[in-house]
């Protein structure tokens, strides 16, 4: 299998597995959204710290402790994904896996604002009309559900934020994933034990298989990271861009067909403006990163190195580079 359809096969994999997250998370109800949080950062942390023990790659966190800004820069990535975990996992929780689909659809055009105000890029004129769309679906949807999509709006903002935090950072998805986990896995212990000592916790009290699945939430949580990582070695960032649409199609397929959940027209006619707007904005993209290797000019050969004596090729034995 070639490096390029491997990257496929680890992208479609990561989406998939994010796309079926409502129907793991639904699993582990009584348990409520914070304990499930706390159980997700615990068992993460402990997952791939053996995980990178049996790779033979903890000596990063030796080289990292000397970088206090990178350390800083994690914790803040930290915070911004348990707010992102947390938001998901209530909004599952509540029966809004409709209104969480939505936020993860319109995360890239959260990213690409970002871009804009943050950053300073520039924008195409397709990217704004993208923009401007994605504006008026959120207006219709602020109707439909008569107050503005919050979850959505929470998981886009955040999500997209995590996003600009990792890209400065550059940190591994593994080694990202441990010392994030790990920078809230005290506050997560804290707030486990707190349930155990007030006889609140469910672990251990609901029955066998449901202890398990809050143990396996850890693993749940890391794998389609790990996928992800690979893809994102192997795969361009515009067919990348394409396979994370997966993940919400099929998270609004089960909040619509599993569980249920409402669909009126206007919230469809909402959920289809977002649709045309990445539309637009996926195929503008596309466009223009084929234009961009069509002309992109041939890289000029480097340049043989020149002696002191004036000849090129294989320097003499006392010779130097100039």
């Amino acid at each position: 299998m070639t490096e390029l359809r491997l990257g496929y096969l680890y992208g479609a994999s990561a989406y998939l597995c994010w796309g079926f997250f409502p129907l793991y998370w639904r699993l582990l109800r009584p348990t409520g959204p914070l304990e499930v949080l706390a159980h997700r950062i615990v068992w993460s942390v402990l997952f791939v710290a053996l995980l990178l023990a049996a790779l033979r790659n903890l000596g990063f966190l030796r080289s990292l402790l000397r970088r206090p800004r990178t350390v800083a820069g994690i914790f803040l990535a930290a915070v911004l994904i348990a707010v992102n975990w947390g938001t998901y996992i209530y909004g599952v929780d509540t029966e809004r896996v409709v209104e969480t689909a939505l936020g993860y659809f319109i995360t890239p055009l959260v990213a690409v604002l970002f871009g804009v105000t943050l950053l300073g890029e520039r924008l195409r004129g397709v990217q704004w009309a993208a923009l401007g769309l994605g504006g008026v679906a959120v207006t219709v949807l602020t109707v439909d559900y008569g107050r503005p999509p919050y979850l959505a709006l929470l998981l886009a903002g955040s999500f997209a934020t995590y996003g600009l935090v990792k890209k400065r950072l550059g940190v591994p998805a593994a080694e990202g994933l441990l010392v994030e986990s790990a920078a809230l896995a005290l506050p997560a212990l804290g707030y486990l034990g707190w349930l155990s000592l007030t006889s609140g916790t469910t672990f251990g009290r609901v029955s066998t298989g449901h202890t398990v699945l809050l143990v396996l939430a850890g693993v749940v949580t890391a794998i389609p990271l790990l996928l992800f990582a690979g893809a994102a070695n192997r795969l361009p960032l515009s067919a990348l861009g394409l396979l994370q649409y997966f993940a919400p199609i099929l998270q609004l397929g089960i909040g619509v067909l599993v569980f249920h959940e409402p669909m009126p027209p206007a919230r469809l006619a909402g959920f289809v403006l977002v649709w045309a707007a990445l539309v637009a904005f996926t195929v503008d993209a596309v466009r223009h990163a084929r234009r961009h290797r069509i002309v992109a000019p041939t890289p000029l050969p480097a340049p043989r190195p020149t002696w002191v004596d004036g000849s090129p090729g294989s320097p003499p034995s006392s010779a130097r580079v100039t």
